[in-house]
């Protein structure tokens, strides 16, 4: 009887809830805050499926359409404004990511960067940075970027990366860097 009593003063001390649900309900709470900023992703960038706007608002092709075994990103238009703000927010991503189709462009999905830098420039080269100027790794909804890697082309910085595949579907995950579904012409 003792026992019970015990538990009961835990469970009550924990707020009615036993540490597994306190757990459950913080991961709960996390997903859906997630999903929120994901929405609100969506809902900013939806303006940008017209490339006109896009291009209105400060965004440039920087790529031609990139594709790997592992599949495609499709073209990066950049803000350039946005990449040289240390800033991540869901609802300004630094680059829109098209795939060319029969019917012009079509927006896929966003991407986050973080560049690093040196001396208040980007820091541009082949050999890492040095580690003093590279900050921690940042984070959005819930995913941690990839980086810090070298640019993917020439005059490109090193930075950290997230790509979210906001509006194609990707098999390898909303947040996978390539996206196996889709192809270059």
């Amino acid at each position: 009887m003792a026992g019970a009593a015990a538990l009961a003063a835990a469970v009550a001390g924990c707020g009615g809830q036993a540490p597994e649900d306190e757990a459950a309900a913080s991961a709960a709470a996390r997903a859906a805050s997630e999903g929120q900023a994901l929405a609100a992703a969506r809902a900013a960038s939806a303006r940008y499926h017209d490339v006109a706007v896009a291009e209105a608002e400060g965004f440039a092709p920087l790529s031609p359409c990139v594709a790997s075994p592992a599949g495609a990103m499709g073209i990066h238009y950049i803000n350039l404004a946005r990449l040289l703000d240390p800033s991540i927010e869901a609802d300004a991503p630094e680059a829109l990511l098209y795939l060319p189709t029969a019917d012009g462009l079509a927006l896929v999905g966003v991407e986050y960067v973080l560049p690093i830098f040196h001396d208040g420039a980007p820091w541009i080269g082949s050999t890492p940075p040095d580690a003093a100027d590279v900050p921690p790794r940042p984070s959005l909804f819930g995913q941690a970027f990839q980086g810090p890697m070298e640019g993917h082309g020439p005059g490109e910085p090193w930075h950290y990366d997230l790509h979210v595949w906001i509006w194609r579907n990707n098999p390898a995950g909303t947040f996978a860097q390539w996206n196996p579904a889709l192809s270059c012409p």
